[in-house]
């Protein structure tokens, strides 16, 4: 079983049922829909498509937020540098005289002399003059400004609410598909994030709070708490902060979220010469070789799957480059020691021992909310990692967790007594998951109260559970 997972974004190039057998084939985990582009009809198909194709698919729908972009475009524009390009927060336009944006209020918030930037910082553009709702920029640089691409304007703070109408029906639709994850772009507080918790209400779809501008670094740590899944998104995060610092910001992103034990995505233009090549460049294979060994659990591929010419080869490549690095990750933390915290981390840290000293060759994680398989899979032991939950939303979503198998059992998970974690054990063994060979570690919390999420050990061959249990 791979240790990392891949999200592959799904788009024209893909919304197959054959290319999306074949992403999963290649090395895909998570199926990753960009509600900025497309129709709600368009997705509404793309999902059932995967809930038929691979059903136990995560499915990580990502909702387009308070990022400026640019509107639909009938026609998108190419310029060379030095020419006039007119922006304008009038949506009536198409692009033919005007490009129109989504944020009403850029005409106010700029003025002549001012720079901002389009499409993950690589098209440049410098205020002449704003005119009404016209904002009349020179080009900087040679390009083509295409539809919904995110417009960065570092020093503008959005007037617009931390949570817009869109983003409430787009949540609304999140639910109602059964998606198993929500993107949120430009994620800055944790009150943001609880904000889109209430909205959701429950735990199910998780959150994902992509990180991406200077506010959400300031208040990182608080960020982590609050959200599910951390994302990278180092397009807007290089514009909106600073371009030859951002691999130092994902270095701290990663390193606080370890220690929360928050799974993070590391993503925009990891294998982007791919969208037209077979072949990477080194710096992309040594960019993805350092996301994982500096601690990213999932890694993310954009329009290398949604509109490349080779997806599959994009999904396998980096494959083989993740599990290279993971590999070595295991090897270096078999002789790795730290400071222990808290018992739950305490006992994630045992785990870790236990997995590179004693030959154990699956960990079970039983679990109803998914805490106790995030706390293992944090140790990146070698061995699969089997998470048993009696949520089924929860289960198929702890197919995201580095390294993790989500099994949903119909059963109820007892605070008054442990004796649902043997009749788990039973489900695994009646759906051939579990071998009479196996030397397997039990994972788990007993009697639990507030604080205490993690507190049980147990280690058993297969064969002992088989005869004392008679399991047929």
């Amino acid at each position: 079983m791979s240790r990392r997972k891949i999200v592959a974004t799904i788009g024209p190039a893909t919304a197959s049922a054959g290319a999306i057998s074949r992403l999963v084939d290649a090395g895909m985990s998570v199926a990753r829909l960009n509600g900025a582009h497309g129709t709600l009809e368009w997705h509404t198909k793309v999902i059932g498509l995967l809930r038929e194709v691979v059903p136990n698919v995560p499915i990580l729908f990502d909702i387009p937020g308070r990022k400026i972009r640019t509107a639909t475009l009938a026609h998108e524009p190419a310029f060379s540098v030095g020419d006039t390009i007119v922006f304008t927060t009038e949506l009536r336009h198409d692009g033919r005289e005007k490009v129109p944006v989504n944020y009403p209020h850029l005409h106010e918030e700029l003025q002549a002399g001012d720079v901002f930037f389009c499409d993950d910082g690589q098209l440049r553009f410098t205020v002449m003059v704003t005119d009404g709702p016209d904002i009349v920029c020179r080009a900087e640089v040679a390009g083509i400004l295409r539809a919904a691409k995110g417009i960065n304007v570092p020093e503008v703070k959005l007037r617009s609410p931390t949570v817009t109408d869109r983003d409430r029906s787009m949540l609304t639709f999140a639910r109602e598909q059964g998606v198993d994850m929500v993107g949120i772009s430009f994620v800055d507080s944790a009150e943001q994030v609880q904000t889109i918790r209430k909205l959701i209400g429950g735990r199910s779809p998780a959150i994902v709070a992509k990180v991406e501008n200077r506010q959400a670094m300031l208040h990182l740590e608080e960020i982590v708490a609050e959200t599910d899944v951390i994302m990278i998104d180092r397009g807007d995060l290089a514009v909106e902060t600073m371009l030859i610092g951002v691999a130092l910001a994902q270095k701290q992103i990663l390193e606080v979220a370890r220690r929360a034990a928050c799974p993070v995505i590391v993503a925009t233009e990891m294998l982007h010469s791919m969208i037209g090549s077979r072949v990477p460049t080194k710096a992309e294979v040594s960019d993805i070789t350092n996301a994982v060994l500096d601690g990213a659990s999932v890694l993310m591929l954009s329009g290398e799957t949604a509109i490349g010419k080779f997806p599959e080869e994009a999904v396998a490549m980096m494959r083989g480059i993740v599990d290279l690095a993971a590999d070595h990750v295991v090897a270096r933390n078999a002789t790795d020691s730290g400071t222990l915290l808290d018992i739950p981390d305490a006992v994630s840290r045992a785990v870790g021992v236990l997995c590179a000293k004693a030959p154990i060759t699956k960990i079970i994680a039983v679990t109803v909310s998914g805490f106790a398989a995030r706390m293992v899979a944090s140790q990146m032991p070698s061995q699969p990692i089997l998470a048993v939950s009696n949520d089924e939303g929860n289960a198929r979503a702890m197919n995201f967790l580095p390294g993790v198998t989500g099994v949903w059992v119909d059963m109820p998970f007892h605070r008054q007594s442990v004796e649902h974690i043997p009749l788990c054990l039973h489900a695994l063994w009646a759906r051939q998951l579990l071998d009479v060979d196996d030397l397997v570690l039990v994972v788990t919390v007993g009697y639990p109260k507030s604080g205490n999420r993690l507190n049980l050990l147990e280690v058993h061959r297969v064969a002992d559970l088989r005869e004392t249990l008679q399991w047929e």
